[in-house]
């Protein structure tokens, strides 16, 4: 399976850049081949011009998209699996994730009249430094959840998985170092097994 990974993180020194390492690691295990777009790391320009705004606004696919744009559109439409890392940020993504989709799921490809081809998979992989029942008990998962997959991503795969690594606070060292081990797992287990 050819994988398109959409990273998201301002430093290499974290965590979440660990996650996505194991995922690549799991992803060549299993033999599968990946294309990566480190929005930090390109510089990716999440903020939506007047223009871009005024195609979208006004549902006109006549009017010109930017090269990156474009270029990330043409990866999403060689991928068979897409797949977001990132960590979570107020119950949301990074703002250079989320500019990421203001600016790339346009009208004419994402919605409307479209050119996106319907992906075999779409993979939420988020961190987050709350524990998984904390984000229950106060809406946020099903807010990450609806957001990603329900809004985001919706019919544009044929399977869609949102996966939450937890309880990775500084605040509790004992839990994130037992889960840092669990996670790293995980990554490695979830790519080799796309």
């Amino acid at each position: 399976m050819h994988v398109f990974i959409v990273y998201a993180h301002p430093s290499e020194d974290s965590f979440t850049s660990r996650v996505r390492d194991e995922f690549i690691r799991g992803l060549e295990a299993g033999k599968h081949t990946f294309e990566i777009s480190d929005l930090y790391k390109m510089n990716f320009n999440s903020d939506m011009s007047e223009s871009e705004y005024l195609r979208e606004a006004n549902y006109n696919e006549k009017m010109p998209l930017s090269e990156d744009v474009i270029t990330e559109q043409e990866k999403i439409n060689r991928c068979d699996a897409i797949v977001f890392i990132y960590p979570v940020f107020w119950t949301e993504a990074p703002a250079k994730l989320v500019g990421w989709f203001d600016r790339v799921w346009t009208y004419g490809f994402a919605y409307g009249n479209r050119t996106m081809k319907k992906l075999k998979k779409a993979l939420v992989l988020c961190i987050t430094g709350h524990t998984i029942e904390h984000l229950k008990e106060y809406g946020h998962y099903e807010s990450i959840k609806t957001v990603m997959l329900g809004d985001r991503i919706f019919d544009r795969a044929d399977s869609k998985e949102l996966i939450i690594l937890d309880g990775t606070a500084k605040l509790v060292p004992e839990l994130r170092q037992s889960n840092w081990k669990k996670h790293l797992v995980t990554a490695f287990e979830v790519g080799k097994n796309l």
